[in-house]
């Protein structure tokens, strides 16, 4: 049962420019619960979860926030929990 709750976490350092295309391509991989932005103090900015079936209509709003986050943003870090798929690894 506890199988199908593991995750694992993978960051990502980026710059202010690369955040919107970083978070467009971590959801097209359809394997991530939920996305962390810190800055580059560790601060958490924004954090928001991901539902399966998510499209984009529904994400519209994800992508304006984190675009008014990237035009003040120098560096940050992007933390994706995602989803274990593969058991046998």
């Amino acid at each position: 049962m506890t199988e199908e709750n593991k995750s694992t976490r993978e960051s990502f350092k980026v710059t202010g420019d690369e955040i919107i295309s970083k978070v467009k391509e971590i959801i097209r991989e359809g394997n991530a619960r939920k996305i962390i932005i810190r800055n580059d103090k560790d601060e958490t900015i924004m954090e928001f979860t991901l539902t399966i079936g998510a499209i984009g209509a529904v994400l519209a709003p994800v992508f304006a926030a984190v675009g008014a986050i990237a035009a003040l943003a120098t560096d940050c870090t992007i933390i994706v929990e995602k989803r274990e798929n593969d058991e046998g690894r």
